[in-house]
């Protein structure tokens, strides 16, 4: 590819990705609102949240949980706010993938570290992960809330948790833009209604 189509194939994506931003602010913008207020109420009463993905899920995890203990706007000193990736441990993760098998992986430390009045939020781009889908089943058993952020059509995940924001699109690398952009969100909402 010469330098001329490499260049007209920026502008072509970057155009796409503005159009699936709009759509993801016009689709769930009050679903993302709905959510960042349990988040909030879920922290307000004590409670913490646990983040699960795998691949480049898992690091969006990481990145999800570190905003929440750290800080995301950093005007702001703010204590920090109870968030665990469940994807960062890699003792844990790997002891209960040799013991348990890999679809047990999450369900166990859910099992472990969950209590009622948790959240357990999930990402993942297909919606579809036997581990993940195990982690929201112990999760339910546990009586923590459950919430997923999904791609695609949402997979068998978007069935069986409580609350779903969906990112509808096709392209694994679109929907992880999309999921950034959302946690980013959460984050910035989360911290204005506890710390306002």
């Amino acid at each position: 590819m010469n330098k001329e189509d490499k260049q007209v194939r920026l502008v072509k994506l970057g155009e796409e990705t503005a159009i699936i931003r709009k759509s993801v602010i016009d689709q769930l913008g009050n679903k993302l609102l709905e959510v960042a207020d349990v988040i909030s109420g879920v922290i307000g009463s004590g409670g913490k949240l646990l983040i699960a993905g795998n691949g480049g899920s898992a690091a969006m995890a990481a990145h999800f949980a570190a905003e929440m203990v750290v800080r995301l706007t950093a005007q702001k000193n703010r204590q920090s706010l109870p968030a665990l990736a469940l994807c960062v441990d890699p003792a844990v993760m790997t002891a209960a993938a040799n013991d348990f098998g890999f679809e047990k992986m999450f369900a166990r430390q859910v099992e472990g570290l969950g209590n009622k009045g948790d959240m357990l939020f999930i990402m993942s781009t297909s919606g579809n992960s036997p581990n993940l889908i195990e982690a929201v089943a112990m999760a339910h058993k546990k009586s923590l809330l459950t919430t997923a952020l999904l791609g695609g059509n949402g997979g068998k995940l978007a069935k069986i948790v409580e609350r779903v924001l969906v990112v509808p699109h096709s392209s694994t690398q679109r929907i992880q833009e999309e999921h950034l952009f959302l946690i980013h969100l959460l984050v910035e909402m989360v911290e204005s209604d506890l710390f306002a």
